[in-house]
């Protein structure tokens, strides 16, 4: 496993949630990363608390998370280190109740 994929690793599995984005939970810096924010916080997920990943700032993590998760496109959420998927996949999730049944488990 290389060294950006370690990383990625220790952070999925050692965080509850974590959102591969671009920007922040605070300044989202595309609408597909402002979708996946609102949709959590529409869970109910406290955004301060959310481990946000800005894969703007560092071009081995944009890749290697995509390479990691075998998944061409960000965001990419990853609940109790499991991968989730990106924006559509969790509105689906949303609409469905089941995002909000996997976040409380």
């Amino acid at each position: 496993m290389s060294d950006v994929q370690q990383r990625i690793d220790q952070l999925v599995k050692n965080n509850p949630i974590v959102l591969f984005m671009k920007g922040s939970a605070s300044f989202p810096m595309c609408g597909f990363s402002g979708r996946a924010t609102q949709i959590l916080k529409a869970s109910g997920v406290d955004l301060k608390t959310l481990t946000t990943v800005n894969v703007l700032d560092d071009a081995e993590i944009r890749q290697g998370i995509k390479d990691y998760s075998q998944w061409p496109t960000i965001p990419q959420l990853y609940i109790n280190g499991e991968f989730v998927g990106g924006s559509d996949i969790m509105m689906e999730m949303y609409e469905s109740g089941e995002l909000q049944k996997l976040l409380a488990a």
